[in-house]
C-alpha cells in the first residue's frame, strides 16, 4: 500500500517535504478524540504493567536466585536501561515506518516475551528477556508523545497526554498488584503469564481503536538529519532542563516502589507478599492527578503546577520515614499523586516546545527519564543496603529537592506557549 493510500493528505512517493493544505487536528470532544484517549489509555495501561508488574516480585527473585535487593532490580533497571537507549532509534523508525504501525509491533512482542517469562529456567536467561523487553518496549512510549503532538489539537493535547500517563498509571498498579497476589498463590511464573495475556488484550484494544495519523508524512531514514535534531534540542537550554527533570523525577519515583517491599515485609511491619503488591492501589493516585494537573496547568501556568506536583512528591518521600504503615503508605499515594502530575506536565511541555524533530525530543526526554530508573533504581539498593530506610529516604529527598529547584527555574525563566 503507496504511503498516499495510508495517508490521504501525503503526496505520493513519501515525499520528506510536508503537503500544502490545512492541518486537521483531532478536536476535543469528537469521536476521534474520545477513540484516541481510550487507545492511548490502553496502551499506557499495557506498557507500564509489563513493564513494572516484576517490582513486588523483586524478593521472590531474591529469595529463588539467592540474590541481594540491588541484584534482583536489575529485572526493572536493565531493561529500563535497554528502553532508554532504544527509544533513540526508535524515534528516528517511526518517521519512516510510521506511529500506529509501530507502536503496535512493540505491544505485542513485549506481551509475547512476558508470557514466554514463564517457561524461563534460570535468572541469566530472565535478565535476557527482560533486556529485549527493553527494546521492544521503546517503540511506543516515545512515539505516543510524537502522536499526540502532531495529532491532537493544542488545548486537547494536554488532557489527552495527561489520559495516556493514567492508563501507565492503572497499568502499572494493576501489574504490581495481580504479580503480587498470584505469585502469592500460584507462584511468578504464573503471574508473568497471565499478565502477559493482559498485555495482549491491551495491544488488541489499541490497534481497533487508535485512529489513523493524518498529520504524519513518511521521511527517510537520514542518520545526519537525525543527529542533526538530537543536537539541536541537546543545546536548547529549555530542553534539557526538562530532560533533566524527567531523570530526577522518575528516579525517585522508582527507587521507592524498587524497595519499599523489602521495607514492608521486614519488622515492624512483616507483610505477606500478597498484601505488599496491594500497596500499589497508591497509584489511584495517578490516575486522577496526571489528567488533573495537565488540564490545571494549561489555566494556570506549566511551571508553577509542575513545582507543587515536585513539592508533593518530596512531602510524600518524607512521610515515608514513619514507622506507622498508615502514614508510610499515605506517603507513598502522595508521592504518586505528585509524581505522575509533575510528569504528566513535562512530558506534554517537551511535545510542545519541540517545533520540529518531536519524535526526537520526546525519546531524548524519556531516555532522561529511564535513565533515572535504571541508575537511580539500582544505586537506591545499594543506598539501603549500606544506609537503611533513613538514608534511601534521603537519597530520594534530595534528588526531589533538586528537581523541585529545576522546576522553579523553567516557571521563571521560560514562557508559556
Amino acid at each position: 500500500m503507496s504511503s498516499s493510500s495510508r495517508n490521504p493528505h501525503a503526496h505520493a512517493g513519501s515525499s520528506p517535504i510536508p503537503p500544502q493544505g490545512p492541518v486537521h487536528h483531532i478536536q476535543r470532544g469528537t469521536r476521534d478524540f474520545w477513540r484516541a484517549v481510550v487507545a492511548l489509555f490502553a496502551s499506557g495501561f499495557s506498557t507500564f504493567s509489563l513493564l513494572y508488574f516484576v517490582q513486588p516480585l523483586l524478593p521472590l527473585f531474591s529469595h529463588d536466585f539467592s540474590l541481594s535487593p540491588a541484584a534482583s532490580s536489575l529485572a526493572i533497571s536493565l531493561t529500563t536501561a535497554l528502553l532508554a537507549v532504544s527509544m533513540l532509534l526508535a524515534s528516528a523508525m517511526s518517521e519512516r515506518l510510521g506511529r500506529r504501525p509501530l507502536m503496535i509491533a512493540s505491544l505485542l512482542s513485549s506481551a509475547a516475551l512476558t508470557t514466554a517469562m514463564a517457561w524461563l529456567p534460570d535468572w541469566p536467561v530472565l535478565l535476557f528477556m527482560r533486556a529485549l523487553m527493553g527494546i521492544t518496549l521503546s517503540g511506543l512510549p516515545a512515539v505516543a508523545m510524537a502522536y499526540v503532538g502532531e495529532e491532537m489539537e493544542p488545548r486537547a493535547a494536554g488532557f489527552a497526554m495527561g489520559l495516556y500517563i493514567g492508563g501507565s498509571a492503572i497499568g502499572g498498579m494493576s501489574g504490581r498488584l495481580l504479580a503480587g497476589i498470584i505469585a502469592e498463590g500460584f507462584g511468578w511464573r504464573t503471574a508473568a503469564l497471565l499478565i502477559g495475556l493482559l498485555g495482549f488484550s491491551g495491544a488488541a484494544l489499541f490497534w481497533k481503536t487508535l485512529p489513523a495519523s493524518r498529520n504524519f508524512h513518511p521521511r527517510p531514514l537520514d542518520v545526519r538529519g537525525m543527529a542533526a535534531g538530537f543536537r539541536a534540542h541537546l543545546v536548547n537550554p529549555v530542553m534539557l532542563r526538562l530532560f533533566a527533570q524527567g531523570f530526577l523525577l522518575m528516579g525517585g519515583f522508582v527507587a521507592v516502589y524498587n524497595y519499599v517491599g523489602f521495607r514492608l515485609l521486614a519488622p515492624p511491619f512483616s507483610l505477606g507478599h500478597a498484601v505488599v503488591g496491594m500497596v500499589s492501589i497508591a497509584y489511584l493516585a495517578g490516575i486522577f492527578s496526571s489528567a488533573w494537573m495537565g488540564d490545571l496547568a494549561a489555566r494556570h501556568g506549566r511551571g508553577r503546577v509542575m513545582t507543587a506536583g515536585v513539592l508533593l512528591q518530596l512531602a510524600g518521600s518524607l512521610l515515608m520515614l514513619s514507622p506507622h504503615l498508615a502514614l508510610l503508605v499515605a506517603g507513598m499515594v502522595i508521592l504518586t499523586f505528585g509524581f505522575f502530575g509533575a510528569h504528566s506536565i513535562c512530558s506534554t511541555w517537551v511535545a510542545r516546545t519541540a517545533r520540529q524533530g518531536r519524535a526526537q525530543a520526546s525519546s531524548l526526554y524519556l531516555f532522561g527519564y529511564y535513565c533515572g530508573s535504571s541508575l537511580i533504581g539500582a544505586g537506591g539498593g545499594y543506598a539501603l543496603a549500606e544506609a537503611g530506610w533513613t538514608g534511601f529516604i534521603g537519597l530520594v529527598a534530595a534528588l526531589l529537592v533538586l528537581a523541585a529547584l529545576n522546576a522553579l527555574l523553567l516557571s521563571r525563566s521560560v514562557p508559556e506557549s
